[in-house]
């Protein structure tokens, strides 16, 4: 597979991977905690509306890096970081209060194995569209 088309196949996934925390982020700013059973207290739901809109800055950044994937690496990284570092605190949760539903077992999943594969691969097209730039700038 060509550096190019490597690159795209990377933006696409990036594009689809970002419609979880769009819809996930919108559902928590617009419906807060209101369907957690038993409703949530006060704090507990503007919390939870304050960590959906990071969620969703979150992910209006990472679909940022979609053009030019190649060369936002730095900002790729620190983002997926930041999502890892919740994976892990989402992980501090399950082994101490027990396993969440469905959705956040595979929130869980895309953060901690997702999450680190994708930062790879844009490392690797990173250095693959370099190299390729290097190599036609020579010719």
């Amino acid at each position: 597979m060509t550096p190019r088309r490597e690159r795209t196949l990377l933006q696409a996934v990036v594009a689809l991977v970002c419609i979880v925390p769009f819809g996930a982020s919108l559902t928590g700013i617009l419906l807060g905690a209101a369907w957690l059973q038993p409703a949530p207290a006060t704090d507990m739901d503007s919390h939870f509306r304050y960590l959906s809109g990071l969620f969703l800055a979150m992910g209006i950044a990472f679909a940022s890096c979609i053009p030019g994937i190649e060369d936002k690496g730095g900002r790729f990284r620190l983002l997926g970081m930041m999502v890892i570092f919740g994976g892990f605190a989402r992980l501090l949760s399950l082994s101490s209060v027990g396993v969440p539903s469905t959705g956040h077992v595979v929130g869980l999943c895309i953060e901690l194995i997702v999450v680190p594969l994708v930062l790879a691969w844009q490392t690797r097209v990173a250095a693959r569209c370099r190299s390729d730039a290097q190599v036609t700038h020579r010719s």
